[in-house]
């Protein structure tokens, strides 16, 4: 009983059922009146006439004159096998009609269905009874004999169709129940295939349903999951691996100045070589810290209208006495307004990320080119050198993690500047594409335009 309270689907299929039943007594209700209740009102009707009519024929309305015309109308051959006459004297004694037994006349009561003996059979009539003035009761009716048939079958067919329409409801509704909890087994099965550690796992997608649109949304879910766990198991063994190299630096340095005369420039020496050493690994776990909170969404809330155009000339500005040391040609190019919704110091760092790669890697004597504009219909900051650039089969790795090319491994840095670029792009809904400069490198940041 508990876990029929607690089903879901258990619960759809009893308001689906009652929903049915409501629906069938809905309809026979409807039906009924429809049909009976019509025939009814035809009945009333045509009594009342043919009681106004057998009055204007008699005139004064005497006994003797409808005497008269009752026989008149039993005798006519219309109609003589429905209808019911009976006329009645001030005393209740029959004056002419062919009924055996009618009802007792009530005041405020005119209009009634009884049992009748017409014609020595007993029967169901629907009598008008009209007081006379003179005193006496003229009853005029009809048989109900075949309308009592028709009932019957309309009663029938109203039971039949319900019966039909119940066990399809309950058919409907068993089927209904299975789906659904077939849906959701899906679902089930895959979460508990992802509880055990399989990652892989997706939820299968038919139609284009609710629960297709659900499984979508959750498969997307999942995606990200998986992704951000292959970026942990990524960030520990390149931490592992990049800390090594550092540490045993750092080691090797306080054990030799250990091991030789502890004079004091050495020992000093030591220290300062160890701090340097120490304050490179601060900066990496920084960088990793940043990387965290922009693809964590946590600066979401500290979103505002900005001009992306200012953005990239206040870094351009910057930058230019930086890239005039270098030996490097800086040119910026913010024309007109961009205006985006974002987090003006993530996007200046990204944009400094890629100004301080590009003065890196493309070398004294190039030519760096920073645009804002648009791009596709969508606001761009690109930043173009006529460097070295990156094989097209290394672009989809360099914005991994601790990942560097071989020809850069000699130079200072530690592989995280585009993924922090790109988590950054990722965190205001754009993307980080690396294009071929041809010769160098376009890395363009593509961002939304802020809504009108």
């Amino acid at each position: 009983m508990f876990k029929f309270r607690a089903s879901i689907a258990a619960k759809l299929v009893l308001g689906y059922g009652l929903l049915g039943l409501i629906s069938i007594v809905a309809v026979s209700v409807v039906f009924y009146s429809g049909t009976i209740g019509v025939i009814d009102q035809d009945i009333d009707g045509k009594i009342e006439a043919q009681s106004e009519r057998m009055m204007e024929n008699v005139g004064d309305g005497s006994l003797i004159a409808l005497k008269g015309e009752v026989h008149r109308l039993l005798t006519d051959g219309i109609d003589n096998d429905r209808e019911i006459f009976q006329l009645l004297d001030a005393d209740g004694a029959p004056v002419a009609g062919n009924l055996g037994s009618w009802p007792r006349v009530i005041d405020g009561e005119d209009m009634v269905t009884e049992n009748v003996l017409r014609y020595g059979r007993s029967t169901t009539g629907r009598l008008y009874l009209r007081p006379l003035i003179g005193g006496g009761v003229l009853i005029v009716g009809r048989d109900l004999s075949e309308e009592e048939a028709v009932r019957e079958v309309i009663w029938r067919a109203l039971l039949a169709g319900a019966c039909v329409s119940l066990m399809l409801t309950i058919v409907g509704a068993l089927l209904f129940r299975r789906s659904i909890e077939a849906r959701l087994g899906e679902i089930r099965r895959t979460a508990a295939q992802i509880e055990e550690g399989d990652l892989s796992r997706r939820i299968p997608i038919s139609g284009n349903d609710e629960f297709a649109l659900l499984n979508r949304d959750i498969n997307r879910m999942l995606d990200r999951i998986e992704l951000l766990m292959e970026g942990i198991r990524d960030v520990s063994n390149a931490i592992a691996h990049d800390l090594r190299t550092p540490l045993s630096r750092i080691r090797g340095r306080l054990d030799d100045a250990l091991r030789h005369e502890m004079t004091v420039p050495r020992l000093s020496g030591a220290a300062h070589d160890a701090i340097d050493d120490i304050d490179d690994l601060i900066r990496l776990f920084e960088r990793l810290l940043q990387i965290a909170e922009a693809e964590s969404g946590m600066r979401a809330r500290l979103f505002e209208r900005l001009d992306l155009a200012r953005v990239v000339a206040d870094i351009g500005e910057m930058y230019e006495a930086i890239a005039e040391d270098s030996d490097i040609k800086l040119m910026v190019d913010a024309p007109q307004s961009l205006h985006v919704d974002g987090d003006r110091n993530l996007l200046a760092s990204a944009v400094a990320s890629l100004l301080d790669n590009a003065i890196k890697y493309a070398g004294p004597g190039a030519t760096i080119h920073v645009r804002a504009g648009l791009y596709r219909g969508e606001a761009s900051i690109a930043v173009h050198d006529n460097g070295p650039g990156i094989p097209d089969t290394e672009r989809d790795k360099v914005t991994q993690r601790f990942y560097r090319l071989d020809k850069s491994r000699h130079m200072p840095g530690n592989g995280l500047g585009l993924s922090i670029v790109s988590a950054t792009a990722k965190a205001h809904h754009g993307q980080l594409v690396l294009e071929d400069g041809a010769p160098g490198l376009v890395a363009r940041i593509v961002l939304p335009l802020a809504a009108l």
